[in-house]
């Protein structure tokens, strides 16, 4: 029984990202840039913990962008009954993309400026 429920809940996570990528504009662009940041550490040949990093970084922006479109989602719903913090929700859930995005744009600084200097220069 343990198995069917494991089976039953990957079948669900995966229902639900791909109604995120149908429906929401941005993870499909932030899913296209993902890929081609991928296909950047292998064209540059970074090393495993540099791929690793970014690849954990990846990782949590698809995870924040979720947790962003979740957040809209149910403050949506309760938009109904235009409470005050209904913007504020939206607003917050929002600037978690923003850190990240700087963060992780930091990040990407650190390992892709290095790897660009000795791709470029060899």
């Amino acid at each position: 029984m343990r198995r069917e429920s494991f089976l039953r809940s990957v079948k669900a996570a995966v229902r639900g990202l791909i109604y995120t990528f149908r429906h929401e504009r941005n993870f499909r662009i932030e899913t296209c840039i993902a890929l081609g940041v991928l296909c950047a550490l292998v064209v540059l040949r970074a090393s495993w913990q540099q791929a690793a990093i970014v690849v954990m970084m990846v990782f949590l922006f698809f995870m924040i962008e979720l947790m962003n479109t979740v957040n809209e989602s149910i403050v949506d719903i309760l938009k109904l009954r235009k409470h005050p913090y209904a913007a504020v929700i939206k607003d917050m859930s929002a600037a978690m993309v923003l850190v990240l995005a700087i963060g992780a744009s930091i990040v990407g600084g650190i390992i892709f400026l290095p790897l660009l200097v000795r791709y470029f220069s060899s």
